[in-house]
């Protein structure tokens, strides 16, 4: 099961990610992490890449991007996020589920996004 230490670095790189901290963000991730993107088609290797891929984070997110809640639901060294938010083009709201991996030094060692694509694809 996840770990409370496990819990609060999440809720830390959630943190790091909305105030724009980027080399806090990756802080919290393995060297060899892997992160998919939304719609399952890319999928970054390694810490670098995925530091390089924050900086045109505004690109990958809708427009208006805000989260509204975040559910922790903790599994053996993972957790997955339910994550409410809203954009300019769904003002009203959706959900997505995020996938975090902990290696055993509890870093991040996956990440993994499970969007509705199309849904995703509108939101721009």
């Amino acid at each position: 099961m996840a770990n409370a230490k496990q819990i609060e670095a999440l809720q830390q790189s959630w943190a790091a990610l909305g105030a724009g901290e980027m080399d806090k963000l990756v802080g919290f991730y393995a060297e060899s992490m892997i992160f998919v993107l939304p719609g399952q088609d890319d999928v970054l290797e390694g810490r670098a890449a995925f530091r390089t891929a924050l900086d045109g984070i505004d690109k990958a997110l809708p427009p208006g991007f805000d989260i509204k809640s975040l559910r922790y639901c903790p599994g053996d060294d993972e957790i997955v996020n339910v994550v409410e938010f809203t954009a300019d083009k769904l003002p009203k709201g959706s959900q997505c589920a995020v996938l975090f991996k902990f290696d055993r030094d509890g870093l991040i060692s996956e990440e993994r996004w499970f969007v509705d694509t199309e849904q995703w694809k509108a939101a721009f």
